[in-house]
């Protein structure tokens, strides 16, 4: 586990973003965890998400970019990333994100920002890919070139009708680099060094032996 993923779990925790029992997911799957980055809702701490995000970013990412985060909770993420970028690393770069709907008056059209270059996508997680589709299909119109997208935590599960992660096949579809904060081994991880998890360690297993990938093939 690297030290970033370290602390963003930590971070997750403390903010109750991150949270173990038994979850029902849209799958219909009973997880262990969940993560509801909707909890990051206060200045400081989407100061500290966006914090991770950058460093994540300043670590995969060479060359000239922008950001772009899709409506609506990478919209956040997009802005507060490309400020912290600034704040951390002396790198100021632009971003746009899209609207749900296209407007026709004022400000027309459905992105927000102009579109342009290299662009990185800013995602909380990538569950079914369809919002990633989406966000490929709007930055391409532009003639920009989505070349990676940035996500919290890579639950690494196999979708339910592939034996791929939605990880995995954004990868193939678009030809994306994917880089997460974190991943569910570094989870593992962090619940074995974590006193008041330890006793989440057998469902957490049971879990990953049941729905994660194969992480040398992912």
């Amino acid at each position: 586990m690297t030290e970033i993923a370290q602390n963003f779990l930590s971070f997750a925790v403390a903010k109750g973003a991150l949270q173990f029992g038994e979850f029902t997911l849209n799958s219909g799957r009973v997880s262990p965890y969940f993560l509801n980055t909707g909890m990051f809702s206060s200045g400081d701490s989407l100061s500290m998400l966006s914090g991770f995000y950058a460093e994540t970013i300043k670590n995969r990412i060479t060359g000239d970019f922008m950001l772009y985060g899709p409506a609506y909770k990478g919209i956040a993420l997009a802005a507060s990333t490309a400020i912290s970028l600034f704040e951390k690393f002396d790198l100021s770069v632009e971003y746009a994100f899209n609207r749900k709907e296209a407007k026709d008056h004022g400000e027309q059209g459905q992105v927000v920002g102009n579109l342009s270059g290299r662009v990185v996508i800013v995602e909380d997680v990538i569950t079914s890919g369809l919002s990633i589709d989406k966000a490929v299909e709007i930055i391409s119109a532009t003639h920009a070139t989505p070349i990676a997208v940035i996500i919290s935590l890579d639950r690494m599960e196999y979708s339910l009708d592939d034996d791929r992660s939605a990880v995995d096949q954004c990868r193939e579809k678009h030809g994306l680099q994917v880089h997460s904060i974190a991943n569910v081994y570094d989870l593992l991880d962090f619940v074995l060094h974590s006193p008041e998890l330890r006793h989440f360690e057998q469902s957490v297993r049971n879990y990953m032996d049941k729905y994660v990938v194969n992480m040398h093939n992912s």
